[in-house]
């Protein structure tokens, strides 16, 4: 199984928090890979990166994505075969991101701060209640740093019941 992070519109590929998880990802057994969009801000262009690597991709694989990372994984998991996606406050909704239909959308899970002043967390209520998928409201800001450890562990379950999908 391969895991393919994506990150926020002013972050990078291996910033705190996805070097985190992807070392958790690894512990599993898994391959990590972080996509580097910091030359463009284009979400279409991010999407389209995307999308041409995961179809160059043999491997099962997951996706996860923080903000407008989340965004991108969900929008490219559309066009591809992507076992699973964990979206940390997913920039969906939003004014200038295109998609915004999402339904009949499967095998998504989100979490998100209750103090998020960037990304309404009710857009991520309104995506789990259409998709009937599970949502973590947890204690944090917009980037999560402070509930990282509860972060990690959401993660780790996630991993361990893809695991155990594909095994069974």
């Amino acid at each position: 199984m391969k895991v393919f992070f994506s990150h926020g519109k002013e972050s990078g590929p291996w910033g705190s928090k996805i070097t985190r998880l992807a070392n958790i990802a690894k512990e599993y057994g898994c391959d990590v890979d972080s996509i580097d969009y910091t030359d463009t801000l284009d979400s279409k262009v991010r999407i389209e990166r995307l999308v041409n690597i995961l179809k160059n991709t043999d491997d099962d694989f997951l996706l996860v994505g923080s903000s407008m990372g989340g965004y991108i994984s969900l929008v490219a998991s559309q066009q591809v075969d992507a076992k699973a996606l964990f979206l940390l406050a997913p920039a969906l909704y939003m004014p200038g991101y295109v998609e915004d239909d999402f339904r009949n959308i499967t095998n998504v899970e989100i979490v998100h701060g209750w103090s998020d002043d960037i990304i309404p967390v009710d857009n991520s209520f309104k995506f789990a209640k259409d998709n009937d998928c599970p949502l973590h409201l947890i204690s944090g800001d917009h980037r999560l740093n402070s509930s990282l450890g509860v972060v990690e562990k959401l993660f780790a379950q996630f991993i361990k019941s893809q695991i155990f999908k594909k095994a069974y």
